[in-house]
């Protein structure tokens, strides 16, 4: 169940699937020994500053990979909405969003991740930061998300965004307020009024 650090006695949770040399060098293991825990298996190497627990024991999500390989990402769009259960719609990729203009190096095939670039105010609004067990990663709150697949709606398809905001709505706690407010922000309210004016 755990991977013990000789230097301080502490141990790797078999609850947390992705560590960063630097979380992996405060519980007190050397880069020697975590050489060695990759040697062994117990380590697998995602890139040069993560690793991925091989003895992880927890519920799976891709979404553990995400801050590993895109450090300022935002779950986004319709991975986010799945997230919500706000759609049966089941994506390829993970859905991440990043700020315009930025750069970052490759993917392992193995992790599937779509990056969407997002103006610095939309990429800031609405940002949650989540934890399960050990492992944490961000995404939009339910109601940036809504207002970002309508923003999206020629990508995302007009269907799915219909199912969307109508599984939305039928939640009890749906705040429109705050729907509204970020529709203003976001220069998406003439929209979100048309469809809410269909389906209310």
């Amino acid at each position: 169940m755990y991977i013990y650090s000789m230097a301080r006695g502490q141990t790797l949770s078999a609850l947390q699937l992705v560590y960063s040399s630097t979380e992996l060098q405060k519980l007190g293991f050397s880069y020697y020994q975590i050489s060695n825990l990759v040697e062994q298996n117990k380590l697998v190497r995602l890139n040069k500053s993560h690793y991925e627990n091989a003895e992880f024991v927890g519920d799976m999500n891709d979404f553990y990979y995400v801050p590993a390989f895109v450090p300022e990402g935002v779950i986004c769009l319709m991975s986010a909405a799945v997230y919500y259960n706000l759609t049966t719609f089941r994506p390829y990729s993970i859905d991440v969003a990043v700020p315009s203009k930025k750069k970052l190096s490759s993917f392992p095939q193995s992790v599937n991740i779509s990056l969407h670039y997002f103006s610095k105010e939309r990429l800031s609004l609405g940002v949650c930061d989540v934890q399960v067990q050990k492992n944490t990663f961000k995404i939009y709150d339910i109601e940036k998300t809504v207002i970002d697949i309508i923003s999206n709606r020629n990508k995302v398809g007009f269907e799915e965004t219909k199912e969307i905001l109508t599984n939305y709505l039928a939640r009890q706690d749906r705040n429109i307020n705050k729907l509204y407010r970020y529709a203003e922000k976001l220069s998406c309210l003439k929209t979100l009024k048309t469809y809410l004016e269909v389906l209310l």
